[in-house]
This record gives C-alpha cells, structure tokens and sequence, in this order.
C-alpha cells in the first residue's frame, strides 16, 4: 500500500488466490490495479500425486490457525488435504486424530512439492514416527475411526453429553428446534445471550463456516466452558464476552440472528429487537411461568410465532418403563421487518 504508483512485484508460492497472499492483497487493492499470474496450488499439487479429485476432497488451511478446525471433518470415509504450520504440524495432527479415536486414519506427509526436495511418506496417525518433515507440506487423510470416536453429526441437536456442561444447556430436542428457529443463512452472525455452555452458537457456526457467533455470558466459570466447548467442536472462533446482558451488548457487531435461552425481561427483549439487522430473527426460549407471560404479551403485540415444546422420554419405573416429562418450553421467534 506504501508503493501505491509504483509498480511492485509480490511472490507467492503456488496459486496466491486459493489460501494465499492474493486473497489477503484483493480485500485491499482493486482488481484493476493487479495483475495475478498463478502456479498450481499445493492443494492441487497433492492431489495429482495422490490422485485424489478435489471435488470430493475436503480441503483445509490449519497454517498458523488451530488444529481443532479439523474436528467437524472426521468422518470415516473421508479425505481431508491440509496445509500445515510448519516441520512439525503433521506429528501434531497426528496426535489430535489419535486423541479423538482416529488413530487409524492413513496419512501421507507431502514435503515440498513441485521442488527438487519433494518427498511422499506415509504412517497411520497412531503410528506416526516420521522426522525431518520439512516445514513446506501437506498432510493428506485417509480418515478411520475406532468404536467411540469423536463424530460430530451433521444434523442439528447434538448429543448433550457431547458438550461439557453444568446442566445449563438447552438440551438435544430444544436445540434442534431453535437452529430450525434461528435459521442460519450464508455469512450470517449470531448473538446468543446467556450462552451456558454455549451450544447453540456452536452449532450455528457447526452450519455453514462462513458463519460468525458471539456468546455473551456472565458467569466466568461458564465462559470458560463455553471455550473449551469451542475448541472441542472445531469452531475456536467463537467469541465469548463475559457480562450480562444488555449492558455487556455495546459494540457487538449487529446480528442477523439473536437467541435469548433464559433470562429474559422486557429491556432485553427491546435492545435485542433494535440491535437486529432488517430480516433477523430474535428467539427466545421460556420455562418460568413468568417469561412465558411476557413472551405471550410479546407475541400479542409484535406477532410473530409462539410454540410450546413438550417432550417426554422413557424410563425405568420400578420394574417397569414409563413416560417421564421434561420442563415443557415455550418458544417465541420474532421476524424483524
């Protein structure tokens, strides 16, 4: 930016549009001024020495980001291409693959490709032993599980004993509900206030990776939860503000989409409904008798859409099995104009 009037030459490795420096330089030069001469990627570079069609491969930059990011893509079956850190981002991999019940998984260590030190090795992650990696490479995964890996769904409503928790959580069925509610869009943010163990805004950022999230919670120890739950499910992105709400809501940035689990007044309700961009949507879940008579009076005067979630689950009554009831949930979901 300094050069501006001058011509000046940036070299890249690779393709500098496809996780590169090119990507970074377009979001503050405009395309009229650049001229962008690529070389095949290391993403491509790997696949046609493995052979491997991109189309069906995922393909993910862990280069000076977390590991964890790998977590919602270790499905068995899957092939996952990686661009690491440095010498040692693939051991480190392979620990967290081993870790989370994937030690199995195949692993080919590609160093220094298209250059006169290109190198292929391969070890299963369990067994993973190689040295001297050189610090340009791609880790390719043949993902394998053992019985009780880490496989996160792509479904809404997680398993609750997935999450770490102290029993604020919105549970399994309600989540679902409420993703269904929140309805995530493409590049969309969410603000989830009073997050608990922040489920939710997890699963909204498990939807679709362009999507952002704020967890706004007041108790400490929660927040910390929250983070670890993050990192645990493979979106260390997500923010966490420590606070109560309305105040803690100052200099957020606006939400398409805001969920209220617990907590919930009238002053709230009024700073959610204006902080919201045109076309988000506010859901508020309610189990107090009071919060559902405010959510019914909301509802008599702004409209919108008011449910009441009622479930039961079978369990052991004696010798025998009967319905138990979970609290019943009353769920107001707003639209704004």
């Amino acid at each position: 930016m300094a050069q501006r009037g001058r011509q000046v030459c940036v070299l890249a490795s690779g393709d500098p549009s496809f996780y590169g420096v090119g990507s970074l330089l377009a979001r503050h030069i405009d395309s009229q001024e650049t001229v962008v001469m690529p070389a095949p990627s290391s993403f491509s570079l790997a696949a046609a020495r493995l052979g491997w069609p991109l189309a069906d491969t995922t393909l993910i930059s862990l280069h000076g980001r977390s590991l964890d990011l790998i977590r919602p893509h270790l499905f068995p079956g899957t092939r996952v291409l990686a661009l690491t850190s440095n010498d040692e981002g693939p051991a480190a991999l392979a620990r967290l693959l081993t870790d989370l019940g994937f030690g199995p998984s195949r692993l080919t260590v590609l160093e220094a490709l298209g250059g006169p030190r290109e190198r292929l090795r391969q070890t299963k992650a369990a067994d993973f032993t190689l040295d001297g990696v050189d610090a340009l490479n791609v880790l390719a995964v043949e993902i394998e599980a053992i019985p009780g890996a880490r496989i996160l769904t792509r479904a809404p409503g997680l398993a609750d004993a997935l999450f770490e928790h102290d029993g604020q959580i919105t549970k399994r069925e309600i989540r679902a509900v409420t993703l269904s509610a929140l309805a995530p869009r493409r590049g969309e943010m969410l603000w989830d206030i009073g997050a608990g163990a922040g489920s939710v805004a997890i699963e909204w950022l498990l939807a679709d990776t362009s999507l952002r999230a704020v967890a706004i919670e007041q108790h400490v120890e929660r927040a910390a939860r929250i983070r670890r739950n993050a990192a645990a499910f493979g979106v260390p992105g997500l923010e966490i503000v420590e606070g109560m709400a309305p105040a803690a809501l100052d200099g957020l940035p606006p939400p398409n989409a805001i969920f209220v689990g617990g907590g919930a007044h009238p002053g709230l309700l009024d700073v959610a409904a204006t902080a919201l961009k045109p076309g988000g949507r506010l859901v508020v879940n309610a189990v107090t008798l009071e919060t559902e008579a405010l959510l019914a009076a909301r509802h008599l005067a702004d409209g919108g859409e008011l449910i009441r979630i009622a479930l039961a689950r079978a369990d052991r009554i004696g010798d025998k099995t009967g319905w138990r009831s979970a609290m019943p949930v009353t769920q107001w979901v707003w639209g704004k104009p």
